[in-house]
């Protein structure tokens, strides 16, 4: 058996130089690129830390104070610590909330909670993902086909945005649920760029005798409307707009429910068990202890002043790249933002999400595909989606998005140009990407830009590829 010394306490770099040489690439990559994914951040040194931290050694299947192994004295502290601060980060009562961090990241945080609440074959109403919704909201395909699990083990009826507008139709929404009688309502999406009405929803759930449960994934770290006032539960992923690691959270209501007609004076919220209970054993085995770890530093960080302002700066960029974009006569869905990302609709230009991202991926622009209320192929959607959170972690004001809308202005400019001259069809566009001069000049712009700002969880300085 090899010595402790060697395999134990050696470097990545000594252990294995090919990860670390692919890991190094990775970081010229984010540190060269716009990243403007809207599900995704840069985070800290110190989050970055505690994840590759000895907390990973850890099992301790159960709950604080009643684990089936020994030995978490520490965890325990750590745990408790963590939900401490999830609460006191949302400002939440410790005797009317509870919270759970366990789940590994947003999906089974949604699937806990689903499960915790509901029979198989329940029913349940979330928005539809070409609307702006999630894939764990319920979708299947307008043929029936249910993707997610979430349409499998519960029947699902999805709501949708209004075609003119863009924005949810509430009036639509109360007609559907009023028929169809969910057991849960669900609001909350991956590609809705504006505010959601949590009154609205509270008084549709409450008509049709439904429970509400928000997944703020997406806009957990932004200043806004509070969806803790009207919801019965609270889904999220830790690592967007929060910018912690990769882990999910379920709050749930706790202690006396408020007086309501029909209802025993002495009735209490009866989520915490359930919760609990669906999270370990039902669906996972022991916490990630160094994901909850880690986001503990992360929720920390997310109630300092300085958070705050940055959760301001994200909506003001997102505001900033939008109007630029509208004022070069480009569409985006809802006309605007009212949060982290925009929906640009590039169907009135001819063009498809798959070509301008691919486009931006050869000059080092992140954005990502997605679909537009409307589109016929999930496939070949007709928009992409772009955030802001990541490249603002990075210092960026609203002058310097109004680049970077002048970057992706010129990126559908030069795709345009490739889809008149080489056709529509992607193995003709793709003969047009090759030793293209255009996109060489781009690359070479959005690199020198970007490399300008600094960078958080690693330094620039100690790169391998600085180049």
């Amino acid at each position: 058996m090899d010595p402790v010394s060697e395999w134990g306490n050696t470097s990545l770099s000594a252990v294995d130089p090919e990860i670390h040489d692919l890991i190094e690439k990775e970081k010229r990559r984010q540190c060269r690129g716009i990243e403007l994914i809207a599900s995704e951040n840069f985070t800290s040194f110190a989050v970055i830390e505690a994840l590759g931290s000895p907390l990973t050694n850890k099992y301790s299947e159960g709950m604080p104070g009643n684990r089936y192994y020994g030995g978490n004295e520490f965890i325990d502290e750590i745990e408790n610590l963590t939900c401490s601060r999830a609460l006191q980060a949302y400002r939440l009562d410790p005797t009317k909330w509870g919270v759970n961090v366990q789940p590994y990241s947003g999906s089974p945080a949604n699937f806990a909670a689903y499960t915790a609440v509901l029979n198989p074959h329940d029913r349940i109403m979330g928005l539809d993902l070409p609307s702006g919704g999630h894939l764990t909201h319920g979708y299947y395909t307008s043929g029936g086909k249910k993707i997610s699990a979430t349409s499998i083990y519960f029947e699902s009826l999805p709501y949708k945005v209004d075609s003119t507008t863009g924005y949810i139709d509430y009036d639509k929404l109360e007609e559907k649920a009023m028929d169809f009688r969910p057991k849960l309502i669900i609001c909350g999406g991956s590609a809705y760029p504006r505010d959601w009405d949590y009154k609205r929803f509270r008084a549709v759930a409450d008509k049709c005798g439904a429970l509400l449960l928000c997944d703020m994934a997406h806009i957990s770290g932004l200043e806004a409307a509070n969806p803790f006032e009207y919801c019965d539960l609270v889904t999220t992923t830790t690592h967007k707009s929060l910018r912690g690691p990769r882990a999910g959270m379920i709050f749930y209501r706790k202690g006396p429910k408020p007086a309501k007609k029909g209802q025993p004076q002495d009735a209490v919220y009866d989520f915490e068990d359930k919760i609990n209970f669906a999270v370990f054993p039902s669906l996972q085995g022991g916490p990630h202890n160094h994901q909850i770890g880690a986001l503990a530093v992360a929720l920390k960080q997310a109630m300092s002043p300085g958070f705050k302002a940055y959760a301001k700066q994200v909506r003001a960029n997102a505001v900033a790249l939008g109007n630029y974009l509208m004022s070069k006569g480009y569409k985006l869905v809802t006309g605007g933002t009212e949060n982290h990302l925009v929906l640009w609709d590039l169907r009135p230009l001819g063009l498809t999400g798959n070509k301008v991202e691919k486009l931006c991926d050869l000059c080092n622009i992140t954005v990502n595909k997605n679909a537009v209320f409307g589109d016929s192929s999930a496939l070949s959607p007709g928009g992409v989606r772009i955030g802001t959170p990541a490249m603002t972690s990075r210092g960026l004001v609203e002058k310097d998005f109004e680049q970077i809308a002048e970057f992706l202005h010129r990126a559908v400019s030069v795709t345009l140009k490739i889809q008149k001259e080489h056709g529509k069809l992607l193995k003709d566009f793709n003969k047009g990407l090759v030793n293209n001069k255009d996109i060489e000049e781009l690359k070479a712009d959005v690199e020198k830009f970007s490399s300008s700002f600094d960078m958080p969880g690693f330094k620039m300085s100690e790169m391998k590829y600085k180049e």
